[in-house]
């Protein structure tokens, strides 16, 4: 916890609450269904919450934002961000029903308000959102080409809306096609630690 006041240290009594429960909620339910790596649970808060939260130090949502989730897993980035962002609205996505379990008991324990979830394929979600947020490992192209539908096309934060992602390793050939448009930040720019050597938070917009 000490880890993210370090970064957000203007965080209300609930928010520091809410992020304190993270570490017993997530061992509890990774015990019953593996979420999280068994070998880096230990490692929550700096590979999972503070990793989410780098997506808040590139952009700050306006109240009343839409986001989507897509490939949650058990809740990553959008509840960390749900508890960053109270007035800013998450649908969490995710095809793999346990995980969407998990995410549901996590948000419910933490009494988030702003956010809902849905077991179904992102191919399958007829929502619109301003934003798409993921840490999922599939190649951006395919991303856009999934959300495109998604997106609306009245803008109102300091970014267009667009896809939001946390990547890492060589981006290259990745972001080639959206060279012109995309923009890359180093987390370690604003995080210390080796964790965040070579990760990235990428920005592409998408116009209809």
């Amino acid at each position: 916890m000490d880890l993210i006041s370090k970064y957000f240290p203007n965080l209300t009594q609930e928010q520091e609450q809410q992020f304190e429960m993270l570490g017993p909620l997530y061992t509890d339910w990774n015990a019953k269904i593996n979420v999280i790596s068994r070998k880096d649970i230990g490692n929550l808060y700096e590979h999972h919450v503070l990793h989410s939260l780098a997506i808040a130090k590139v952009i700050r949502f306006r109240a009343d934002t839409t986001v989507m989730d897509l490939g949650t897993g058990g809740g990553f980035p959008g509840i960390p961000l749900a508890i960053l962002f109270p007035d800013v609205r998450f649908h969490l996505v995710d095809s793999i029903g346990k995980k969407i379990r998990v995410a549901t008991e996590v948000s419910q324990a933490l009494g988030l308000q702003n956010v809902t979830l849905s077991h179904t394929r992102a191919e399958e979600e007829k929502q619109m959102f301003d934003f798409v947020v993921s840490r999922a490992v599939m190649p951006l192209a395919d991303i856009v080409k999934i959300v495109r539908k998604n997106i609306n096309k009245e803008s109102h934060n300091a970014y267009p809306n667009g896809l939001i992602c946390l990547k890492g390793g060589e981006l290259q050939n990745e972001i080639f096609s959206f060279r012109n448009v995309a923009d890359i930040v180093p987390i370690d720019d604003f995080f210390e630690g080796d964790y965040f050597k070579g990760k990235k938070v990428v920005f592409v917009p998408i116009k209809k």
